[in-house]
């Protein structure tokens, strides 16, 4: 199979979807690989690295004109061009991304294969969790950042001051972006609150961060009451595939203190803030009642060379069994089928479908 690796173009985006490393094993396997010039750079991967591993170094429509194209994420407006009846594997989060996307994608009938909505067999989302712990951690920080008084921030301190906490953590939702930045929050030295549904999960968070962290059942008087005394909100509510619910409204956001900060991990999916909108890493902030919103649409672009170990530690096991196996691999795998979202100009994932009115569109990817 011919695989192509495309430089990222998307604001500040210097993860990169295959290491060198990876690059030998499918090149070992028969594999010819391609990848655009300095498409690792930002991750510490130079070319020469790639192609005493095997590889090629091309040009971005070489690398697009390949079999199977390895990505980060999602094709912005100027990469569609590339887009035609090859595999694209990458994260989607096309309920959170323009319509244009999947329209183009139907059009092109290329097979999208989304890496957020990939499942194990438990379940789970195994090459989602690891930019989601990184994200979570990196909510913290970010908005201990922010906090600041030179950055317009209410001048409150996350961390501890001769053993007193100080300031105050609200996370809504109990996923893996909530653990990590609870777990960071309270590191940091902050009192912790988190919203969540799934009580399991809030033991948890009191067993392995601590004990005195409030986990409380996510309703909206509840989080209503917290919330304006939050100076520090992280949105971290996840839905399958769908774009994510306003769990925080526009009046919960306008009861919080001048200068509180709201981090909304979300946003990938569309946010779960109702004042959410997508931001970039060059302009990573925005306004609005008097409470700084950082809605950054790649956080873990900010840590390339983490982000880029951890994803492709999880995502090259679907690579490689792909690349070996073609569409026999997610006949074998439900899980992995899963990831499938577009397929030979339909939508293979209900939620997008139900997003943008195309249910008709919508068909189930084949089993056999």
């Amino acid at each position: 199979m011919r695989i192509g690796v495309p430089k990222e173009i998307k604001n500040n985006e210097n993860r990169v979807a295959l290491t060198p490393h990876q690059a030998s094993i499918l090149v070992e396997a028969g594999h010819e690989v391609l990848i655009e010039t300095n498409a690792g750079l930002g991750s510490g991967f130079k070319d020469e690295e790639y192609v005493r591993m095997g590889a090629r170094i091309c040009g971005v429509e070489d690398a697009w004109n390949s079999d199977l194209v390895l990505k980060v994420k999602e094709p912005i407006e100027s990469e569609y061009l590339f887009l035609r009846n090859q595999i694209v594997f990458t994260f989607f989060h096309l309920a959170g991304a323009p319509r244009s996307l999947t329209e183009i994608l139907l059009e092109r009938r290329t097979m999208a294969v989304a890496y957020e909505t990939l499942e194990d067999r438990s379940g789970r989302l195994p090459i989602l969790a690891p930019m989601s712990a990184v994200a979570g951690n990196m909510a913290a920080l970010v908005g201990a950042y922010y906090l600041a008084e030179f950055n317009g921030g209410r001048g409150v301190q996350l961390g501890k001051v001769l053993g007193a906490r100080h300031g105050r953590v609200l996370i809504v939702g109990d996923g893996v972006v909530a653990f990590h930045a609870a777990q960071t929050a309270w590191g940091l030295g902050a009192q912790v609150s988190v919203a969540g549904i799934d009580k399991a999960k809030g033991e948890r968070m009191e067993r392995e961060i601590s004990g005195e962290l409030e986990f409380f059942a996510s309703e909206p008087d509840a989080i209503a009451r917290r919330i304006c005394e939050a100076d520090l909100v992280v949105g971290a509510v996840l839905r399958h595939g769908a774009k994510a619910d306003y769990v925080v409204t526009e009046n919960m956001v306008g009861s919080m203190q001048p200068g509180s900060v709201i981090v909304d991990v979300s946003i990938d999916q569309g946010g779960c803030v109702e004042t959410s909108r997508p931001t970039t890493h060059s302009e990573p902030v925005y306004e609005k009642h008097g409470v700084i919103h950082y809605c950054v649409t790649n956080m873990p672009g900010a840590y390339p060379r983490t982000s880029t170990i951890a994803l492709t530690e999880a995502s090259f096991p679907y690579v490689l069994q792909l690349a070996n196996q073609g569409l026999t691999a997610f006949r074998e795998n439900p899980g992995f089928a899963k990831a499938v979202n577009t397929y030979q100009g339909h939508l293979t994932c209900k939620p997008v479908a139900e997003t943008f009115g195309f249910i008709e569109r919508y068909s189930a990817f084949p089993a056999s």
